[in-house]
């Protein structure tokens, strides 16, 4: 199923934004190893259809907000401690992966994650593990043609480039039907014009296939500019959010992100 070339029917991606959230992060804090205090009273929401960007530097406690929400600190011995995470109208915090995947949230690692010894095709299968119906072949047409390049790449996953890569783990996360992708740090590792190339088909998805996005990210200019709100993180806490062209407008984040000053 191969994406109309017109401009889509809403306008645009923002203009199909509905304001009650999908996800709402509520007073969140984070601890690992029961001592490690990562996360204090993090709040924020992804209305649905929204392209939100989850900004800050390294350490900022961006990639654990995201783990939060899928369910995945449990893997490195952290817990939601306090407040509650919400999708669709149902708490999820502290909730099996599986279960989360099922509900409609994917999240597509920092560094890709692919699994090398597979070829592209299994890698987007192995995506649809979740899922009982008939429509994966279709699927994996639709993620070809939003990222063609992936259907002339026969060998394994591990000669893709890095950009093929972070194409492949969105196509796979794309296979599991997700009504919201957590995106961790697209950017990381790749030439300029590849990270425009991304977002642009990540605006595509969200316009076209009515896909909500979260996505974790270091270039905060790149993400304000396809996003449509975003929030700042410093230690764990958050110290700034608006609408991602006044963001991208705010002399503070230009000099403290961006290290320019007027």
């Amino acid at each position: 199923v191969k994406p109309s070339l017109d401009p889509p029917a809403n306008g645009g991606a923002n203009a199909g934004i509905d304001a009650s959230p999908l996800l709402s992060v509520r007073n969140i804090e984070v601890v690992y190893d029961e001592v490690i205090l990562v996360l204090r009273g993090l709040s924020l929401d992804v209305p649905r259809g929204a392209v939100v960007a989850l900004l800050g530097a390294n350490g900022a406690g961006k990639s654990t907000t995201l783990k939060a929400i899928s369910g995945l600190l449990k893997t490195e011995n952290g817990e939601v401690t306090r407040g509650e995470i919400v999708f669709d109208g149902e708490r999820i915090d502290g909730g099996d992966p599986v279960r989360t995947v099922r509900r409609g949230i994917s999240q597509v690692m920092e560094g890709r994650r692919i699994i090398a010894d597979l070829t592209v095709l299994e890698n987007l299968r192995l995506g649809a593990f979740t899922r009982r119906d008939k429509e994966v072949a279709r699927d994996i047409e639709m993620v070809f043609a939003y990222f063609p390049r992936l259907k002339e790449r026969t060998g394994l996953a591990g000669y893709l480039s890095g950009g093929e890569q972070q194409m492949l783990a969105i196509g796979r996360a794309l296979m599991a039907k997700p009504t919201m992708i957590l995106l961790d740090e697209p950017s990381m590792g790749l030439a300029p014009q590849i990270v425009d190339e991304i977002f642009e088909i990540v605006r595509d998805l969200n316009a076209r296939e009515r896909v909500s996005f979260l996505l974790a990210e270091q270039n905060t200019m790149t993400a304000l500019r396809y996003a449509d709100y975003g929030y700042i993180l410093e230690n764990g806490r958050l110290v700034m959010d608006g609408a991602a062209g006044e963001l991208a407008r705010n002399e503070d984040v230009k000099e403290f992100y961006l290290g320019i000053s007027a």
